[in-house]
C-alpha cells in the first residue's frame, strides 16, 4: 500500500471529527489488543495460583491461612478474568 500525501488544502479543511473518525478503527484494534492481554494476564496468574495452592496443599505443615488467601486471591481473579471477558464481548462483538 503505498502512502500519498494529501493536498494541502484537504488537510487544512480535515476537521479534528474526520481525523479522528479515521484514527477509530486503529484505536479500536489497539484497545483490543490490550484487553486481550490483561485477560491472558489474569489467566496467567490463575494458573500460577493454582499451582501455588497445590504446593501448599502438600506441604507437611499445613498452612491453611495461606491456603485461604491463595484461594481467594484465585477466586477473586477468576471473577475478574469473566468480568473482563464480558466487557470484552460486549465492546467488540464483531471480533
Amino acid at each position: 500500500m503505498a502512502f500519498n500525501v494529501k493536498p494541502f488544502k484537504e488537510v487544512l479543511a480535515m476537521t479534528k471529527e474526520k481525523i479522528d473518525e479515521a484514527l477509530a478503527p486503529i484505536r479500536a484494534r489497539a484497545a483490543r489488543a490490550k484487553a486481550d492481554l490483561e485477560s491472558a494476564k489474569l489467566e496467567e496468574k490463575m494458573v500460577s495460583l493454582e499451582s501455588d495452592i497445590h504446593k501448599l496443599c502438600a506441604e507437611k505443615e499445613l498452612n491453611f491461612d495461606r491456603i485461604i488467601e491463595k484461594i481467594d486471591e484465585f477466586e477473586l481473579s477468576e471473577r475478574r478474568k469473566k468480568q473482563i471477558d464480558k466487557i470484552i464481548s460486549e465492546l467488540f462483538p464483531e471480533a
